[in-house]
């Protein structure tokens, strides 16, 4: 019994925790649109920059997870889930970071 919930919670922790992070990233995200206080760059280049990096971010932490899931190969697909959730979390930061980059 006490195994078998183990192993719920085991298998539910990535998805409750990844489901955290994302909807926090969307909803401080609506909130800034709404606001109309998202980021903006003076540059084309640099726009395209601060647009692609909460993608970029996601790209990365799956990049890492994979080769995390080589040495460590039996918790491959939650490493996915996490590397995602984590890599949307740091293109957020990144991109919240770049956005004030200049206002000062």
């Amino acid at each position: 019994m006490m195994s078998s919930i183990l192993e719920i919670i085991g298998t539910l922790l990535p998805l409750v925790l990844m489901g955290i992070i994302s909807v926090f990233v969307v909803v401080r995200m609506k909130k800034k649109a709404a606001q109309g206080a998202l980021g903006r760059k003076k540059t084309k280049e640099a726009q395209t920059m601060l647009d692609s990096l909460i993608p970029l971010g996601m790209i990365a932490g799956v990049t890492v997870s994979i080769f995390i899931g080589v040495f460590f190969p039996g918790f491959f697909l939650s490493n996915i889930g996490f590397g995602a959730g984590i890599g949307l979390l740091g293109g957020y930061i990144a991109y919240e970071m770049y956005s004030r980059k200049g206002e000062s």
